[in-house]
């Protein structure tokens, strides 16, 4: 009897839990259900379709989109997560405070070919080795993200943007059958990885180093170093997927769909950020020694040319606002614990107006002098620091380090109390009329 009690149980639990079940299924379906995605052809094939960089400069880095194709539906899509209106109100400052949005969109791959092959951007298709229902997932994923309701993400730049979604796009659709290798492992720094791609641009170069922190030179794993679609590229190469006969190569075939004679993703242009830097120190030096000889014989107006220290202070000011910014007050994570403000004090702004205005409060002095010993600690140890420092920088640290100094050595109470030579006085006697 209670054999027979405990197996109506049994049944009954079986019944509840499968209605259950299927009520969540209902309440919950599935992405890409059979019952809102056409369903695919056998033959229906995918791709992972790399695009390499332009001239452009949101294009430096390359581009990444995936290609489903089913010639029995005459099917031929490609998939883009790397989507964005330039026109949207506030662009720029969305970027910077990490608030920008992307979008997955869809359009016929035939017509997007040619836009590529104008602006002269190499084209490289993957073939994936996807079973038909593998395709199907992928296909239904892809068409579940793409609509209104789905299709905005939060894009980041280093963690959350084209190239990755295209990864994860895949990941989410078959699962841990897809494993990639560990290769390639560059073994280096996000700073570091990005530094080949604006080799062409040099103040982009230095924007970045100036704007990154040190999160930033922290080693890139290689899942992270998937970011960038050239390395994206080399990781399906590389990458294996399980089938009933083991594991196989994820990419089946290469495909070079259109290529330029002489392609150079980004030459190296002349670094003239550098030279121009250690050109503007030279001109502080003599200029500081000239004053200083001037100095030296009594005490005169040497504010002759304090336009150039307000210029100077004024932009490292402006940069270390800026630096605040990013680490403070947007949402990056990239951007905190930026070293660049040993140098970049955003106070520097107070100490420009008060040199424009020609007055010399009496902060001045003191402040003068410890932002030139911060400058100089840093400067000393400048390629010792854990935050990768540009090297354009390094004598725009040298040069506040000496403006500043002889600021605060000039201001002294030493040297301020020093008497002006007597002026050089002349009588004139009055002559009395001759007779």
């Amino acid at each position: 009897m209670r054999s027979i009690r405990s197996a109506l149980l049994s049944r009954f639990t079986l019944r509840y839990a499968f209605l259950v079940a299927c009520s969540l299924t209902f309440l919950f379906p599935k992405p890409g259900n059979a019952q809102e995605i056409p369903k695919l052809s056998p033959d229906a094939k995918a791709w992972m379709v790399t695009i390499l960089p332009g001239d452009a400069v949101y294009t430096e880095f390359g581009h990444s989109a995936i290609r489903i194709a089913d010639p029995v539906h005459q099917l031929d899509r490609l998939y883009n997560y790397g989507t964005f209106n330039f026109n949207e109100p506030f662009f720029v400052l969305k970027f910077t405070y990490g608030q920008l949005n992307y979008m997955l969109t869809t359009e016929p791959y035939g017509p997007a070919l040619p836009f590529y092959k104008r602006v002269e951007r190499p084209i490289i298709e993957q073939r994936l080795n996807l079973t038909a229902g593998q395709v199907q997932d992928l296909y239904a994923f892809l068409e579940v993200n793409a609509r209104p309701e789905n299709r905005t993400y939060r894009y980041d730049f280093l963690f959350d943007n084209c190239s990755t979604r295209v990864r994860d796009a895949l990941e989410s659709a078959v699962g841990p059958l897809v494993q990639f290798s560990g290769e390639p492992n560059p073994g280096k720094s996000f700073r570091r990885l990005l530094d080949p791609y604006v080799a062409d641009r040099r103040l982009l170069d230095v924007g970045f180093d100036l704007g990154l922190g040190k999160p930033a030179d922290q080693i890139a794993s290689p899942r992270e170093a998937m970011f960038l679609p050239d390395y994206l590229f080399e990781a399906f190469e590389n990458a294996k997927i399980m089938t009933p006969d083991g594991p196989e190569p994820l990419v089946t075939k290469t495909d070079t769909l259109f290529w330029v004679d002489g392609y150079e993703a980004t030459e190296a242009t002349f670094p003239w950020p550098l030279v121009l830097t250690w050109g503007l120190l030279g001109v502080g030096a003599v200029w500081t020694v000239r004053q200083a000889r001037v100095f030296a014989r009594g005490p005169r107006d040497t504010d002759v040319g304090a336009w150039g220290d307000a210029t100077l202070f004024g932009i490292s000011g402006l940069a270390g606002l800026i630096i605040c910014f990013l680490w403070f007050i947007s949402e990056h994570q990239v951007t905190d614990q930026n070293w660049n403000l040993f140098w970049a004090w955003p106070t520097h702004l107070a100490l420009t107006v008060a040199i424009v205005r020609n007055v010399r409060p009496q902060w001045i002095q003191g402040y003068t002098a410890v932002a030139a010993i911060s400058t100089g600690l840093l400067a000393a140890g400048w390629f010792l620091w854990p935050q990768d420092l540009h090297n354009a920088i390094f004598p725009i640290a040298l040069l506040l380090t000496l403006r500043l100094g002889w600021f605060a050595y000039r201001l002294s109470p030493e040297q301020s109390t020093i008497e002006q030579p007597p002026e050089r006085s002349e009588t004139v006697e009055a002559s009395a009329p001759t007779p």
